[in-house]
């Protein structure tokens, strides 16, 4: 086996605050190398990365945390989710979900987007008054994507301030090293949220809105087939978990990359039309999901080592991402990168269903941002989460002057 001349730590707070040197190095040496800490295969650069999100053998088999009983309701959202699944149980959930999305929620929401980004956009202008540092995280980033989602599943507002918490207990099971209270406070807020989208699913049975939620419970194929209501509930926990995680992480490390690169910010604020382009080279530059996992199913080639049945390969999207032979000059943040084939999304049949709904979002946060403001600028020192698997902020202190 090839291990890294310098375990990879991804607990070491040098490498939660900046991983891609370490990437580099790894990824000098050989693509796809032993972990024995983890007790899987890492693979570091594009291609192989690409190819363990693509290749058919190499699946996301989800096997029930144990004790079973001690996690009844995470186990529930994760084996009924597509996030987990395998054709033909992928493609037809795939296919449901698809088939809901289609009918225009996305694009009924793009104005709306729009106005609540700027109205956050315009409280944070406010409070700073050019002056006073205020927390981009909470005053906007956090904000934005779970009043989005929210409004896309039908939620009422008097609800909304519940998501995020349980979001955020939940996916701190997919760090390493956790402890018991990590585990417990993830099984609660799973349990809590599958009760309160029962109830949701209860009543948009009864009384259909024009929502997602809705949309999904009346939802059949041409076969007659339909969502059970355990797919239904998990479909909008992982929407919630994966989309609103993913938005504010890049929204907090792109914002915080474009301050640290201030010829970037000028270039965007001097030419708008970069904006499309920019979303995608911030996903890029610091990637907010770090580490997907798959399971061979039969013994597979990956990087000229073989990755025998049963054993887990990650694909380190960040280190594919910053790959030098497929980006030029990977470690520049540039804003008008056209030729940029990031992983941040993954690839393959899992694929984000929610990328555009991401997009959309992103740009409202970034176009309000810069269409309200003559100047951005650090108010403070940053405060990093300590995940890695999951990268991003937990305080952005900006100044901002309208």
């Amino acid at each position: 086996m090839t291990t890294t001349a310098v375990p990879l730590d991804l607990t070491d707070p040098a490498v939660v605050a900046d991983p891609y040197p370490a990437f580099a190095r790894a990824r000098a040496q050989a693509p796809v190398q032993w972990h024995e800490g983890l007790g899987l295969w890492l693979a570091f650069t594009h291609g192989e990365c690409n190819a363990v999100l693509r290749d058919r053998r190499l699946g996301r088999i989800w096997r029930d945390r144990e004790p079973a009983e001690r996690f009844g309701s995470f186990n529930l959202i994760h084996r009924n989710a597509l996030l987990e699944m395998e054709p033909p149980d992928h493609t037809r959930l795939r296919r449901l979900v698809s088939a809901a999305f289609a009918r225009g929620h996305v694009e009924r929401l793009r104005p709306w987007v729009a106005e609540l980004a700027g109205r956050l956009a315009d409280g944070l202008v406010e409070r700073s008054g050019g002056r006073e540092p205020v927390d981009v995280l909470s005053g906007m980033a956090e904000q934005l994507p779970v009043d989005v989602i929210a409004e896309l599943l039908g939620i009422p507002l008097a609800d909304r301030p519940l998501l995020r918490p349980w979001s955020n207990a939940i996916v701190k099971m997919y760090e390493y090293g956790r402890t018991t209270a990590v585990e417990d406070a993830a099984e609660r807020a799973a349990a809590e949220f599958v009760a309160y989208l029962r109830g949701l699913v209860a009543d948009r049975r009864a009384h259909p809105a024009n929502d997602l939620v809705s949309s999904l419970v009346q939802t059949r194929d041409t076969d007659g087939d339909r969502l059970t209501e355990d797919e239904l509930v998990t479909t909008c926990i992982l929407l919630l978990d994966a989309g609103h995680e993913a938005t504010v992480n890049v929204t907090g490390n792109g914002l915080l990359a474009l301050l640290r690169h201030p010829d970037q910010l000028r270039r965007l604020r001097e030419d708008p039309g970069l904006l499309p382009t920019a979303i995608e080279e911030l996903m890029r530059f610091d990637s907010p999901l770090q580490l997907f996992e798959r399971t061979a199913t039969a013994d597979v080639e990956v990087g000229g080592v073989t990755v025998p049945a049963g054993q887990k390969i990650a694909a380190l999207l960040g280190a594919a991402n910053r790959d030098p032979a497929v980006f030029a000059d990977p470690d520049t943040l540039d804003v008008g990168r056209t030729d940029n084939p990031h992983l941040s999304f993954g690839a393959g049949i899992h694929f984000c269903l929610g990328a555009p709904l991401a997009r959309v979002e992103l740009q409202a946060s970034f176009g309000a941002l810069l269409d309200r403001t003559s100047r951005l600028e650090l108010g403070g020192e940053p405060v990093r989460r300590p995940e890695f698997v999951i990268r991003g902020l937990a305080e952005l202190p900006v100044v901002l002057a309208p």
